[in-house]
């Protein structure tokens, strides 16, 4: 677990790679405004829990848990990213007494269901690994020329999240187990039991080729109240892409909902930098 900064606190849950360190420009800069609270998903190496296979996507809510715990926390923001936006959803509906506000970035809509192209992927996870690689890097690319236009500045960027790969590499096989759990919940009855104030953030539709921005969207009809912004000139990406902008989204949203005044809960002591 990581604990950063000083203020009311946001947990962040990463995307299905499972990996916090890809979300490391992000962690960096909310830390700068507040304290931010993450984790790597159960079952990969770092993550500290074990992944039980017969409790499906169960694994995730109790992981959560056990961060509140860990981190002291009675209530947070819970912020979730792509993936992470479903657990933090399940989360919210299920423990609104410590979910006091709910970020959604470029999440997996209520109706999210896995295009039979990338079933594939799913099946076999091991073999399809490069061509899933080769599919990100195009995606990577097109975000990063758009989000970041001088040639110095995307090739600082491209060999940053290059090392932060190589030093905590995804897993295929954990990649496809939770595409499995979540297929095997029925998460649309969740929206109506959140009762934490709820922000949907996507980048420009045209840019995210991973989550269709009409899929995160679904949040805005389904949550009442959810409000709704766009990140310019990123897709998918905007925790690494555009860190700063996305933190300054964030923490006005948790001022303007009352919960910067609040202060901080208890703070852990075991602190993991990045």
């Amino acid at each position: 677990m990581v604990d950063l900064g000083h203020g009311y606190p946001i947990v962040l849950v990463p995307g299905i790679q499972g990996r916090w360190e890809w979300m490391q420009p992000v962690v960096e800069a909310l830390a700068a405004r507040t304290r931010v609270i993450t984790y790597t998903l159960c079952g990969d190496r770092g993550s500290e829990c074990r992944l039980d296979k017969e409790k499906g996507f169960e694994n995730y809510m109790a992981q959560l848990d056990a961060v509140y715990e860990r981190a002291g926390l009675e209530a947070a923001a819970l912020c979730g990213v792509s993936y992470g936006g479903l657990i933090a959803v399940h989360y919210a509906a299920r423990h609104p007494e410590r979910v006091s506000a709910l970020v959604l970035a470029s999440a997996l809509g209520p109706r999210w269901r896995l295009e039979k192209r990338l079933m594939k992927y799913v099946r076999a996870p091991r073999r399809l690994a490069p061509l899933f690689a080769l599919r990100s890097l195009r995606v990577v690319r097109r975000e990063v020329a758009e989000a970041l236009p001088g040639s110095r500045d995307r090739w600082a960027f491209r060999r940053r999240h290059f090392l932060r790969i190589l030093r905590a590499p995804l897993s295929p096989v954990r990649m496809a187990e939770r595409v499995r759990f979540a297929l095997a919940e029925d998460l649309t009855g969740d929206c109506d039991q959140v009762k934490a104030p709820t922000l949907v953030i996507t980048g420009e539709p045209h840019l995210d080729q991973v989550v269709p921005v009409e899929s995160t969207r679904e949040y805005i009809d389904c949550i009442p109240g959810a409000k709704y912004v766009v990140i310019e000139r990123t897709g998918h990406l905007g925790v690494i892409t555009r860190p700063d902008r996305f933190a300054e989204i964030v923490c006005e949203f948790t001022e303007g909902s009352g919960l910067q005044a609040q202060g901080s809960s208890r703070r852990t002591t075991n602190d993991q930098r990045p």
